[in-house]
């Protein structure tokens, strides 16, 4: 491998011709530490080269094995004079180096005006580097005399050198001498950079016509095309706020009734969503005792606002169903009572919409100290035991606090017994729940509570093919709009029960559950897993969930020498069997050309040439 260097330019002094050193591409020739051969060879080589009289010709070896051909020619009537062979040597370059004295402004001048438009046109590429050679005479005279003057005219300026150097995308080089430091390291390292690209370079295209080369000879190995995309799962939006949002307004399975002082009924509302936001609410239902709670202005807040009446005598109590009445209870202020609705509205909201709040107040009290001391009755109810009031800076509260924060509070209620209303009985054991959040979150249970149903009138309910763990695990999304199945099998009970009560979101949660588990098993696991994936695509297909199937199938495809070696892979039907087979991967077609290439390389005779 070489690499051919062409100089162009005269770096000698014109006005000292006869004191000037060696030029610089001989000077670098014979100092740089990764040519071998010194001054003497490389002269021998240089007049004794009568090949291209146009250059003059160094020949060195780089790098140890690299063959090193330089070309200088230092004046352009010489370059002009052969036309034919400068344009070649030109066209044929690794590394182009221009070269000029700094005190002699005919030099570079013959190199902007006659070598600069010549390598314009025969540039491709090529790394150039323009180096400005000499010290300048009288650059530091302060003497502005026409004699000093003329003188400062004479040398080349750095501007003039860095402009020229543009209009080429070159490196701009300044050698004050041609000593070890400037030759060396200066003008040598960023000279041996390029020739290192430049065999880079070489060595790319070498092996690159390498494989071109032996591709066309015998049979090419087969490429391996990428598997189809699959399907993409669309995730459903989260209604859990809406749901608990929309249960005040229904007014299905209300347990609470509040009345002002006068004993008129205000607005109805349920316990279990209550309690989930507030101490006081917990204390007033008997949920929580002062002696759980211990703290004095929850206890306080209780006793000043609410009062529990089970009075016999009270106003339409004997319109009451005999069976469970909603509790009673009396709001003692009279202020805060006028405003409840709102307050209650903004709990079942989230509890965060403290501006939206505020104004509804301001719209029925008109004294600003009333206003305020409602919200801060409010802010006592949302009060965390034990703690500071943290919700004095509203602004700052509804920043912090999350959308809706029931998803926390109501875990606090799954199956439990405190205020629950229904009770089911699966696999012989119970499990406690709340009506008004099933009625919320599950429409099939909201029809079966309040409908001419024997559910909506009994307290103990049987539930059939559903275990335990499933069941509870669905309560746990009613509750807390979240679920974590333990594993994919659980998640496919799930997604069965989940159909059974018409709960599609949750259906979908568990499609993306069983896709992630999927997708994150390497092909090993895959291969050795008891999981039948046929039979949990025939379950996805008979519960209606279309998007799990429809993947399953790709997955299927996808994975064919996986699970086309299962026995479960002939419990395909007709159908599925078909679209597998069209959208499998690897394709039939590249299992033969694979099948053909093998066959060539095992009988080719491959000799060692050692032995």
């Amino acid at each position: 491998m070489s690499i051919h260097i062409v100089a162009l330019g005269n770096e000698g002094d014109a006005f000292h011709q006869d004191n000037r050193p060696s030029g610089l591409i001989r000077t670098y020739l014979g100092r740089s530490p990764l040519v071998s051969g010194d001054e003497s060879s490389l002269l021998l080589n240089a007049t004794g080269t009568v090949a291209r009289p146009v250059f003059t010709e160094y020949q060195a070896s780089a790098f140890g094995n690299v063959k090193l051909v330089v070309h200088d020619c230092p004046v352009w009537d010489i370059f002009d004079s052969d036309w034919y062979t400068s344009r070649n040597l030109i066209g044929g370059a690794d590394i182009i180096v221009i070269k000029y004295n700094v005190n002699d402004k005919f030099s570079f001048h013959e190199v902007k005006d006659n070598y600069i438009p010549v390598i314009k046109r025969a540039l491709n590429s090529v790394p150039v580097i323009i180096a400005a050679v000499g010290t300048r005479q009288n650059e530091e005279l302060p003497c502005t005399c026409p004699l000093c003057t003329s003188d400062r005219g004479s040398c080349v300026s750095t501007t003039e050198g860095i402009q020229l150097a543009k209009e080429l995308g070159a490196t701009y080089l300044e050698l004050h001498s041609l000593d070890d430091f400037y030759i060396g390291k200066y003008f040598g390292g960023v000279l041996e950079y390029f020739m290192i690209q430049a065999l880079n370079q070489k060595t790319s295209e070498k092996m690159k016509k390498r494989k071109m080369s032996s591709s066309f000879h015998g049979i090419r190995p087969p490429q391996l095309e990428q598997p189809e995309k699959m399907p993409v799962l669309k995730a459903e939006a989260s209604h859990y706020n809406s749901d608990l949002n929309n249960l005040l307004f229904c007014c299905q399975c209300v347990d609470v009734v509040f009345y002002n002082p006068d004993l008129r009924k205000v607005v109805e509302a349920h316990k279990i969503v209550l309690c989930a936001v507030s101490h006081v609410f917990m204390l007033l239902f008997n949920v929580k005792s002062p002696a759980d709670i211990q703290d004095s202005s929850i206890i306080r807040t209780t006793q000043d606002l609410f009062a529990i009446n089970r009075d016999t005598a009270f106003p339409g109590a004997s319109q009451e169903s005999s069976g469970n009445p909603p509790l009673r209870v009396v709001v003692k202020d009279a202020l805060f009572c006028s405003c409840l609705a709102d307050i209650l509205r903004f709990i079942y909201s989230g509890a965060f919409q403290w501006e939206e709040l505020e104004e509804d107040i301001r719209k029925k009290l008109k004294d600003s100290g009333d206003v305020s001391n409602v919200i801060e009755k409010v802010k006592c109810i949302l009060k965390t035991p034990g703690k500071i009031n943290c919700l004095r800076n509203c602004k700052t509260y509804q920043a912090r606090k999350p959308l809706w924060f029931y998803n926390t509070s109501l875990k606090f209620f799954l199956n439990k017994p405190m205020l629950a209303d229904v009770v089911f009985e699966i696999q012989g054991t119970t499990v406690p729940a709340h009506r008004a959040i099933l009625v919320a979150r599950c429409e099939v249970m909201a029809a079966m509570f309040n409908g001419n149903y024997m559910e909506a009138k009994s307290v103990l309910i049987p539930v059939y093919g559903i275990s335990k763990e499933t069941f509870l695990s669905f309560l746990e999304y009613l509750y807390t709009d979240s679920c974590c199945p333990a594993g994919i099998f659980q998640a496919m009970c799930l997604l069965i029960c989940a159909e059974m009560y018409q709960v599609s979101r949750l259906q979908h949660i568990c499609e993306l559950f069983i896709i992630t588990q999927l997708q994150s098993m390497p092909s090993r696991e895959l291969a050795s897993m008891n999981l039948d994936i046929v039979d949990l695509l025939k379950k996805a297909k008979f519960h209606h969930s279309d998007c799990l199937s429809t993947w399953l199938l790709h997955f299927i495809a996808t994975n064919y020498l996986i699970f086309s070696q299962k026995p479960e892979f002939q419990d395909l039907s007709v159908e599925e069997r078909s679209f597998v087979e069209k959208h499998r991967w690897p394709s039939n077609m590249y299992l033969k050309q694979l099948a053909e290439y093998r066959k060539y390389i095992h009988s080719r005779k491959c000799r060692c040439l050692v032995m």
